[in-house]
């Protein structure tokens, strides 16, 4: 156990390095970070995202019945939300009773299951009275076998040699895929993205399967959509393994993170396991936020809720996907909790119960993170030190800090009781508050904590000492 707690010390500490390289005073005033073009809406670096399922959010499911939580989620601290797509689907060859919102039939409609454009438009500006942002979920590799354009224009799809019809997007039988290398279908499309951004006043996109289309459309859009209005553009990739997207996108996925923290909690691994992901992350190419997350639709859905994915650790995952450099998602339930898996193609609305369990739970993280600039997201301006315990193997300890302005974080990774350690980092001085408790700490008089399994602890550090 001594090799292991020096190999994680060293581990540690180089990684504590790369994390506070010096920065360019002048990016830190402007507060805006541009790479290749792309320029990030200020509001991005300190908003948190909630997703919305439409469907299964109310026994309506409508935006009308949805607009009633909007004044709730803002108490909650929600600051960016984001809707599953709200097009109309399509009724060939359909998935279960009610069909995907993946299988687009009209890019400029709405799904009249979800009401009406003035209903959504409604929506917004409720959303925006209350200074919430919307962001909209774009499917542009594909569609549903009837949408218009497989009768108005059949030149928009890759056809497949051996059975001379559309191209089926792989895995799903129940879309085709777009052609890219046709003109007239980029311009359909970013048409059709121009729509809602003038139609509807939207803020921006999170781009599905943005990977499976070419980057330089993706360039294009983003080149004309943000000259109607500067927009957030959150695509769903993992930028450890498609680095080259960063040059279009504010924010990516890390899909790589949620697996292996997966596979800590059941394989009942080390936290020596996880710092080489993290460390991953921060040394690939600069220029996107990491979007952190326990769930969402899909894995919900298909993979199991968060609670049977991490059990007792998922309130200490939801502390690092808030704490961490980068923006938090939330996913629609998830602060009641819900430990119940959605059916994707049918109604099953959320078993909501008037009761919002860790609805302070998420209010305390998300204005913390609003209001302490060290938790503002960034690239460049910031720094996460991750600390020395005498526990390496079971404490995964960071300070985020940026002037004077500090946040320690202290979650402990392991199913052991009564754990006792010491955070021997001098780094760590003068008062912090617990965040949740409230209680004061003077950790000049030192810094001995002993804590229960998937226990965190969020200090805020005072000022004016």
């Amino acid at each position: 156990m001594r090799t292991l707690g020096i190999i994680t010390a060293v581990c540690m500490l180089l990684f504590s390095c790369k994390l506070m390289k010096k920065n360019n005073p002048d990016n830190s005033r402007t507060m805006t970070q541009q790479f290749a073009g792309k320029k990030t809406p200020l509001w991005v670096y300190s908003t948190n995202i909630y997703e919305v399922n439409v469907r299964q959010y109310t026994p309506e499911g409508t935006f009308q019945a949805f607009a009633a939580e909007l004044p709730r989620l803002k108490e909650m601290g929600v600051e960016t939300l984001w809707f599953m797509p709200i097009t109309p689907i399509a009724q060939k060859k359909r998935k279960g009773v009610l069909g995907s919102y993946y299988a687009c039939s009209d890019y400029t409609a709405v799904n009249p299951e979800f009401g009406t454009l003035d209903d959504f438009k409604a929506l917004v500006r409720k959303a925006h009275d209350l200074k919430m942002k919307v962001i909209l979920d774009w499917v542009a590799n594909h569609t549903g076998w009837d949408h218009r354009w497989t009768v108005e224009h059949p030149d928009y799809y890759l056809k497949d040699s051996s059975t001379n019809d559309f191209k089926i997007a792989s895995g799903m039988d129940d879309i085709i895929e777009l052609d890219y290398g046709n003109p007239q279908l980029r311009r359909a499309m970013i048409d059709a993205m121009a729509f809602w951004v003038r139609e509807c006043d939207i803020d921006g996109f999170r781009c599905d399967l943005a990977f499976w289309v070419e980057l330089d459309f993706w360039k294009q859009a983003r080149a004309e959509l943000d000259a109607l209005k500067p927009l957030f553009w959150f695509g769903e990739y993992d930028e450890a393994n498609h680095p080259e997207y960063n040059e279009v996108f504010d924010a990516s996925y890390t899909w790589t993170w949620m697996h292996a923290s997966k596979d800590f909690y059941q394989k009942k691994q080390t936290v020596d396991s996880l710092l080489p992901i993290l460390q991953k992350y921060q040394e690939k190419q600069p220029g996107v936020l990491k979007v952190w997350f326990t769930t969402n639709h899909d894995e919900n859905s298909w993979n199991g809720t968060e609670y049977e994915k991490y059990g007792d650790m998922a309130r200490a995952l939801a502390v690092f996907t808030c704490t961490w450099n980068g923006i938090p998602l939330i996913y629609s339930g998830q602060e009641l909790p819900n430990t119940k898996r959605l059916r994707f193609f049918e109604k099953d609305t959320i078993p909501w119960t008037g009761t919002y369990a860790l609805h302070d739970f998420y209010k305390t993280l998300l204005q913390l993170r609003k209001n302490n600039p060290a938790l503002s997201a960034s690239e460049k301006d910031d720094a996460i030190m991750l600390l020395q315990t005498t526990e390496p193997s079971r404490i995964l300890a960071y300070l985020r800090k940026k002037e004077q302005h500090e946040i320690l974080v202290i979650l402990h990774l392991s199913s052991q009781k009564n754990l006792r350690f010491e955070l021997n980092d001098e780094r760590i001085r003068g008062k912090f508050k617990n965040v949740f408790s409230r209680a004061l700490n003077d950790f000049d008089a030192g810094k001995y904590f002993e804590m229960q399994p998937w226990e965190f602890l969020v200090y805020e550090k005072e000022l004016n000492q």
